[in-house]
């Protein structure tokens, strides 16, 4: 879901805070357990891979590509929602949470790509879409047949404020006049995440029912226990079946007051024009806590390593804590940390203070970066704009797949960003296919410009299908960009990301050693050091700027290095360093052992 531009501005301010005066230093891993040390995969099942030629991906298509995932050094794949659904939101709005979409096969389909995953050691994780379902989901068909039904309670229904016979429609949310003049206003003034009123009159019942996103998808009410056992039976019909975990969709967005109140408004409006509320009634409530200290509870049932992944966009440290559980860490394994990777600034301050206090300030739980996703334009634009050649631009999207790979966290990954691919946003209304950009045009273009099919190599619509007519059109630069001419590539993207995880694999230092920040009042140059007890070191320097930069690497506690041997750079003029006296060229990333 797209909840970050609610948070862009904390997120920033938190982020011009005093960089750390120290270096700071984690404990090295000792727990063996897999997804502290995972390489995990998004994949958005409509554009990976088409294997029945109607111009759409498909299981069997991911089923198709599991080789290539297993030479990429991927531990677990995120399959987007491949569930039942209408589509509204291309699966968000789920209306059976047992089943397969038939675009997308069947159950058949999925149990072969469980057990084809399984045989490459390839986990494989559902996208749990928790806070709401379809309009067409039968549980809420029933809840909006009567007041006195028995599902009734499984959504959140109000009167509105005033008597009326129609409800009013004012142009955008909180913008007077509301017409016609004595309609039925909402119960609050909350605004949908996207646009409009957070509420929908219901004609049969007279009664509003309350959505944070799309009108297609009520909010379920997770205050009645039924709704909650309903849902935790379903985690564990596909934990059965052989799912290893699951990434809550939205899951800040669970609850709401028991006392629906108006928000205050803001001095803001969204890109719909509505004028924003502070959101402090309908926003990670507390309660939301103890429903994931339950959840964990029947995930972690399961004895095996099952993992609970979170849409967490928080503005800071301290927020995210909670969602692990803080000391007791009995919620999440793995909320998302959006900070580090949509700073969206190639900035060393930045970046080390906000990994720092990912590596310190979680109570020594394990951290989860981000730097793509469905929902956000792609990191090689967002970061690449940095660089003035197509040169400058690999060696940055070298640098973020570096950061990604050698810190401690465990790396979440987007189809298509190992390769480079771009984001192509539609050049005419006409052309989108996400509501989003549909209803928010042009200020608002959507999300179809990073969610564009797989460029698997330069044939015919990129190899994802043989249909002439994709479901969103392949982007132009396929020709080029795509994984079968970077394969061949030994200096191409893809071969740096494939470098870097089988270090991370096979490196004891990057695959559980301690992080240490060490050059700390460098503005240019962020490095740390990777160490195990037994004194194997790895060091790591990556260059943020358009300019050389030499620097002195001091290794922490005054330790002394005999001399260095790179493992991966991308500057040539670094294969050969012996010492950790160097010059990194514009944008360079160098990782080396310390003997």
């Amino acid at each position: 879901m797209k909840l970050h531009n609610l948070f862009t501005a904390s997120l920033l301010a938190a982020a011009l805070v005093a960089p750390l005066a120290n270096a700071q230093t984690s404990e090295p891993a000792t727990d063996k357990t897999w997804w502290k040390h995972a390489v995990i995969y998004e994949i958005y099942p409509r554009s990976f891979q088409d294997t029945n030629g109607d111009g759409m991906g498909d299981l069997n298509g991911i089923t198709q590509r599991l080789d290539y995932l297993k030479e990429l050094g991927v531990d677990a794949i995120w399959i987007s929602p491949m569930f039942p659904s209408p589509q509204v939101d291309f699966g968000y709005d789920i209306s059976d949470y047992r089943g397969v979409d038939r675009q997308y096969g069947t159950m058949k389909d999925m149990d072969r790509l469980l057990a084809e995953a399984k045989k490459r050691n390839i986990k494989i994780l559902l996208d749990f879409v928790l806070n709401h379902t379809s309009d067409k989901h039968p549980w809420f068909i029933e809840s909006a047949s009567s007041k006195n039904n028995p599902k009734r309670d499984w959504y959140i229904w109000r009167d509105g404020k005033n008597t009326g016979t129609v409800p009013c429609n004012p142009a955008h949310q909180n913008a007077a006049p509301y017409t016609p003049p004595g309609c039925i206003q909402p119960p609050t003034n909350w605004v949908s995440i996207f646009g409009g009123s957070a509420w929908e009159f219901n004609d049969k019942t007279k009664q509003f029912y309350y959505h944070a996103f799309y009108t297609q998808q009520p909010d379920l009410n997770w205050r009645n226990p039924q709704v909650e056992k309903a849902m935790f039976d379903v985690l564990r019909f596909w934990m059965d079946k052989g799912v290893y975990g699951f990434r809550l969709d939205a899951v800040p967005e669970l609850f709401e007051t028991v006392a629906l109140k108006d928000e205050a408004l803001t001095n803001k409006k969204n890109k719909y024009g509505d004028i924003l509320t502070t959101r402090t009634n309908s926003h990670d409530l507390p309660e939301v806590h103890d429903t994931m200290r339950r959840m964990r509870g029947v995930v972690d049932s399961y004895h095996d390593g099952r993992v609970l992944i979170g849409e967490t966009y928080l503005p800071n440290v301290e927020d995210l804590d909670k969602w692990y559980g803080g000391a007791k860490k009995d919620e999440l394994q793995l909320p998302m940390d959006m900070q580090v990777g949509f700073t969206n600034k190639l900035d060393a301050t930045r970046f080390r203070k906000l990994i720092g206090e990912a590596e310190t300030e979680i109570h020594g739980s394990q951290p989860l970066f981000v730097f793509d996703n469905h929902d956000r334009d792609r990191s090689w634009d967002r970061y690449g704009k940095f660089g003035k050649t197509p040169e400058q631009k690999l060696a940055i999207a070298k640098l973020l797949a570096t950061m990604l790979l050698t810190s401690r966290s465990t790396a979440l990954m987007y189809y298509g960003q190992e390769i480079g691919m771009t984001t192509d946003k539609p050049a005419r209304k006409e052309d989108v296919r996400d509501p989003n950009g549909i209803h928010g045009w042009p200020k608002e273009k959507g999300r179809d410009g990073e969610r564009r099919p797989m460029q698997w190599d330069s044939s015919a619509q990129a190899g994802f299908s043989t249909n002439a007519t994709t479901w969103l059109g392949v982007t132009p630069n396929y020709t080029t960009i795509n994984v079968a001419a970077e394969k061949a590539n030994p200096n191409s993207l893809l071969n740096w990301y494939k470098q870097l995880t089988a270090l991370r694999r096979n490196n004891a230092a990057l695959h559980e050693g301690s992080m240490t920040m060490i050059n700390t009042s460098d503005a240019n140059v962020l490095s740390w050091v990777r160490s195990t007890a037994d004194g194997k070191m790895v060091v790591v320097s990556m260059n943020m700027s358009a300019e050389p930069q030499k620097i002195a690497l001091a290794l922490p506690s005054g330790k002394a290095a005999q001399s260095v041997h790179t493992l991966v750079t991308s500057d040539d003029a670094l294969k050969n360093a012996s010492t950790l006296d160097v010059t990194l060229a514009p944008y360079a990333s160098w990782v080396a052992e310390v003997k």
